[in-house]
């Protein structure tokens, strides 16, 4: 359960906010790869918004990011499994079964199951009779992380208690659950908001209302991401003592494209000299090793594996180019506008990714950074060899981006736009609590 120590909250209704504490419904808390959630529940905490977390899963990452240690919300961790928590499902079961729409979220969950017929929906809906049942006091809303599995345990609960609720969608949950489930979430949910005009688009023709499908781009924190004054790199490949250094943060899993990559790297020319450092950590890790050493590259890469935001941060200081060729997997899953552009551009380092999703709304091709098709490794290849050999093209494309984040993706700015949201609890309270 609550399981980590956290200063005190601000008192329920701080002035200007809503007036009660919202419940966030993660799959995961904390993580590695979502720093972005967790910098924007510190935004949201530091604007006067009482927040209280709940986790589906436990942490799996050996480490976490500082960012998380100065979070104030409390973490409640739901049942995992079922059958490890009997008791507290029990208990749970009891009380949810006298809440107001117990009944109608039992009819909604087994149309659900029909369709559904996993394990994983079973799970859904004893998590959401412990998240409604140990709701806290004074809860005036629900917001899920995704748009998958958090959003259907948030939904559950949301209509056990009666209270409104909210969500926000990013990349693998759009795109992965099938398109009933996507609109009947659009219908009950009060507002949705997603981080590219790619997934807005997409979203709104679902959704019964067009309106409740927001554009809110996740941004960076620039106090966090302040660049740095630093020797522009003259490295162009042609000294092998002076390799030019590329980089990509990133876990291993298909729509990130580091297949294509490798393929890429290894058709370089032998006299173009290069050295490649991937950070991150995931299921196709070793698939990845393995084809680096058949192409007979392995020794020119670094396998840093998950790492910590001062450890990446560090990585874009002292690279010359940051690569990522993301995709569309072969079951459709493919990423928003991956954050690590963001935070890369922000360090004025060169990018050269694809044109896929939302990266085009961040990249401006030749001129904020350097777009490709995706999962073409002759064309990468050719992009590689160029901005390698050229240290003028990436110091003016690392400029150009570095323009474009500060323009756009100020996280204060952003995050400003989604705390309205949640301020118009106020104006709007729920009609019916628990």
């Amino acid at each position: 359960m609550a399981g980590r120590d956290r200063p005190p909250h601000r008192p329920p209704g701080a002035p200007g906010g809503p007036p009660g504490p919202i419940a966030f419904v993660l799959k995961g808390y904390p993580r590695l790869s979502e720093t972005f959630i967790a910098q924007e529940i510190l935004a949201l905490e530091k604007l006067g918004l009482d927040i209280r977390l709940f986790s589906l899963r436990q942490p799996t990452d050996s480490r976490q990011h500082p960012i998380h240690d100065e979070i104030a919300a409390p973490v409640t961790y739901l049942p995992e499994y079922l059958h490890r928590e009997p008791g507290r499902l029990g208990s749970a079961w009891r009380r949810a079964r006298r809440l107001p729409g117990y009944k109608d979220a039992l009819r909604i969950w087994w149309r659900d199951l029909r369709r559904d017929r996993t394990r994983n929906r079973i799970r859904r809906f004893g998590q959401a009779m412990v998240l409604a049942a140990e709701m806290p006091p004074g809860a005036v809303r629900l917001h899920a992380h995704f748009l998958h599995t958090p959003s259907s345990v948030t939904r559950y609960a949301a209509i056990m208690t009666g209270l409104p609720w909210s969500a926000a969608a990013h990349a693998k949950d759009i795109w992965t659950i099938p398109e009933w489930e996507k609109r009947e979430k659009l219908t009950d949910l009060d507002w949705l908001v997603a981080c590219t005009r790619y997934a807005c688009a997409h979203l709104r023709d679902l959704a019964p209302c067009p309106d409740k499908v927001g554009l809110v781009y996740h941004g960076l924190d620039l106090q966090r991401f302040c660049p740095t004054e630093s020797a522009v790199s003259r490295r162009d490949g042609s000294d092998p003592a002076e390799p030019v250094r590329l980089l990509s943060v990133g876990r291993a899993v298909e729509k990130k494209g580091f297949r294509v990559l490798i393929e890429a790297l290894a058709s370089l020319p032998e006299t173009l000299h290069w050295r490649w450092t991937l950070i991150g950590a995931g299921p196709q890790l070793v698939d990845l090793r393995r084809l680096a050493a058949q192409r007979g590259i392995a020794e020119r890469i670094d396998w840093r594996g998950a790492q910590d935001q001062q450890a990446v941060l560090s990585a874009y200081r002292t690279s010359d180019l940051f690569v990522l060729p993301c995709l569309v997997g072969e079951d459709g899953d493919r990423d928003g506008l991956p954050n690590v552009l963001m935070e890369a551009q922000s360090q004025g380092l060169c990018c050269l990714s694809t044109s896929t999703a939302g990266i085009p709304e961040l990249i401006e091709h030749s001129k904020t950074g350097f777009l490709v098709e995706p999962d073409d490794a002759d064309t990468l290849k050719r992009a590689l060899s160029n901005l390698i050999a050229d240290p003028e093209r990436r110091r003016k494309f690392g400029a150009g981006g570095s323009e474009r984040i500060r323009a756009g993706f100020d996280a204060a700015v952003t995050v400003r736009a989604l705390y309205d949201r949640f301020a118009a609890c106020r104006a709007h309270p729920p009609a019916r609590l628990r």
